[in-house]
């Protein structure tokens, strides 16, 4: 099993070659970088170059992208402009469209697999105007990743048009070619229905085109992004589901909130936090 980590847990933070220095050190092998231009500028030709030589740097490979859910205004300042597929506005939907493309086109500096998408914002109702505005972005997207050599997959999320089956439906009727599935196991803990079952139910439907996992916990109410086995999700038994998936060694990439009060922990503590988890994580896999 890979070890890899999103720095979504320092999404705030400059991802600076010190930081990659920290993560290597705590075990880790491989990152998700979180498309922010505050965290990571993908729109800067000079800060995506030196990005890869300071993976290679710190023995890192780029496991995957997540995709940029929103505008920033400046190099240090997020912008309040989501950036969504499902943008009904024809011009607000090209907007997003080529921000995404910028993020693509990176990797032609710096390689990396699949970008990590989500299908509109975090309360996005099923809307059937969205539903096409959706398609229309993805057949864009896809063949213009396709040239890049790298893979979609929409993630799972809490958000109506954000449902595993919503998900699939959408695959399947739309026929979209090469789209594939990021699976949340978070966000799938806070799906309705018993709590017990709520995870098997999300997964069933994914299954056969799940590309990459993002592993953390919560206690089955808010999206806390905890490290496994803080919260409550039953991790044998998820385990157990997550090895009946497509790939042999499908991606797992542990994706952990910031903690940025006062007396949070500093990155080298929070890091520290993650590798346990992981370990303990890696001990039932195996």
């Amino acid at each position: 099993m890979q070890r890899i980590l999103s720095t979504y847990q320092f999404i705030s933070r400059r991802l600076t070659p010190e930081l990659l220095g920290q993560i290597s050190a705590a075990g880790f092998q491989g990152v998700e970088i979180f498309a922010s231009r505050a965290h990571f500028d993908y729109n800067a030709t000079a800060d995506v170059r030196a990005m890869a030589g300071a993976l290679a740097a710190n023995n890192l490979f780029l496991s995957s992208l997540h995709g940029p859910t929103s505008r920033d205004l400046s190099a240090t300042r997020e912008g309040g402009t989501p950036v969504s597929i499902c943008e009904v506005e024809r011009v607000r939907r090209i907007e997003a469209m080529d921000e995404l493309k910028r993020a693509i086109d990176i990797s032609e500096d710096l390689p990396y697999p699949r970008l990590v998408l989500h299908m509109g914002g975090p309360r996005e109702t099923a809307d059937p105007r969205k539903r096409d505005a959706a398609f229309s972005s993805l057949e864009h997207l896809i063949l213009h990743a396709h040239h890049a050599g790298v893979v979609i997959s929409l993630e799972n999320t809490t958000s109506e048009m954000g449902d595993p089956q919503y998900l699939r439906n959408f695959v399947d009727e739309t026929r979209l070619t090469g789209l594939r599935f990021n699976f949340d196991i978070g966000h799938a803990h806070l799906a309705d229905g018993p709590e017990a079952e709520r995870i098997e139910k999300s997964f069933a439907p994914m299954r056969e085109l799940i590309a990459g996992v993002h592993l953390h916990d919560n206690h089955g109410d808010k999206d806390e992004h905890l490290a496994p086995y803080d919260g409550t999700i039953a991790w044998p038994a998820a385990i157990t589901l997550l090895k009946t998936g497509p790939m042999e060694n499908l991606p797992l990439t542990l994706e952990m909130k910031e903690k940025t009060a006062p007396d949070a922990p500093t990155p080298a503590e929070q890091l520290e936090t993650a590798r346990a988890a992981l370990d303990k994580f890696e001990e039932e896999w195996n």
